[in-house]
């Protein structure tokens, strides 16, 4: 896998969902001649009839945007005085409810609900809020927070700060600030020093100074380090990857691990992601849940394309061999055929 992160070529020019004004590359675009009442019918029939009607749940809630499945739950609620959520919820259950919920949710609000469930309970899930962190935007952290805030009543960064220490903690309340450098100008001179002040951090010296790590990693936008990644392997013969590997180590290292990853491609670390949740020691639902609908609208597209180039295999036929029932027929409608 290794290889794969080392790859700087192109580097450079490719683009990045982190920035602003980044492309879509959805796999689900709104549905032309869409009519809200229609489609809350069409669910109520579904889910009100003798036995629910799977087929009918699946094809509406996958193909329509995330913005036109909250005009399908106004229609329903005042066709019905019930909401949608909690018709999907007394009538479906298991994944297949939670996959229904979660497409009915708005992003921001779908985000928030995942860092609950990270916080919540006995042990934090720490590869949760990494990915969470690492591979959203400004304004999906900032969304996200303000999501959080509606829910909760309280301070995101507040709540986070109880469930986390150290360098770890450090990283992560920067993130969540949501206020990485937006800049698309790269200073040369500035990317240098910078991998000269890692390099200094790191593999120069006898123990590593983190903070060094995590205020440029943490700071510099998406095309500045870029540059400053390309820097850093003309200077020291090594990835910054291999030397954040080499030097630092637990929750630290994961971090600015996928950091780094995310800043080269936000695409391939989530291909990464599901491919690792798929083949691993037993199927995580929840995670193929959280990727392929928070992404469906963002760079799914992209996402397929990294995961055949990275695994030889497409995501489309792993989903098909690792899940089964109703669940797997909405990540595969969500997914999409390749080529499609």
């Amino acid at each position: 896998m290794s290889s794969v992160w080392d790859d700087l070529d192109l580097l450079l020019e490719s683009p990045s969902s982190l920035t602003v004004n980044s492309t879509v590359r959805g796999t689900i675009k709104e549905k032309p001649g869409f009519n809200p009442s229609e489609d809350a019918a069409a669910l109520r029939k579904a889910i009100e009839g003798i036995g629910t009607t799977e087929k009918t749940l699946i094809d509406i809630l996958t193909q329509r945007s995330n913005a036109q499945r909250q005009l399908i739950c106004k229609a329903y609620q005042d066709a019905t005085g019930r909401t949608l959520c909690d018709a999907l919820e007394g009538d479906t259950n298991g994944h297949f409810e939670d996959i229904l919920v979660a497409l009915i949710t708005p992003p921001a609000k779908f985000d928030c609900q995942e860092f609950i469930q990270a916080i919540k309970g006995a042990g934090t899930t720490e590869s949760i809020l990494i990915e969470l962190f690492a591979s959203r935007s400004n304004h999906q952290i900032k969304a996200m927070c303000d999501a959080y805030l509606a829910e909760t009543g309280r301070a995101l960064i507040h709540d986070l700060k109880s469930e986390v220490s150290g360098d770890f903690e450090k990283t992560l309340l920067i993130l969540a600030e949501g206020k990485r450098d937006e800049s698309t100008n790269v200073d040369m001179a500035k990317a240098k020093e910078d991998a000269k002040v890692l390099y200094e951090a790191g593999e120069k010296t006898w123990g590593t100074d983190e903070s060094k790590f995590i205020d440029i990693l943490c700071h510099r936008s998406v095309p500045q380090l870029r540059q400053t990644l390309v820097e850093y392997k003309s200077l020291s013969g090594k990835t910054l990857q291999e030397s954040i590997e080499r030097e630092v180590s637990g929750r630290l290292e994961e971090i600015l691990v996928a950091i780094v990853k995310c800043v080269k491609s936000v695409s391939s670390y989530l291909a990464e992601r599901l491919y690792k949740n798929m083949k691993g020691a037993g199927t995580t639902e929840s995670t193929l849940t959280r990727i392929i609908v928070s992404r469906s609208e963002v760079d799914l597209q992209d996402i397929k394309a990294e995961y055949k180039k990275l695994f030889g295999t497409s995501l489309y036929s792993d989903i098909e061999s690792e899940t089964s029932g109703d669940f797997c027929q909405t990540l595969l409608k969500i997914c999409g055929e390749d080529g499609k």
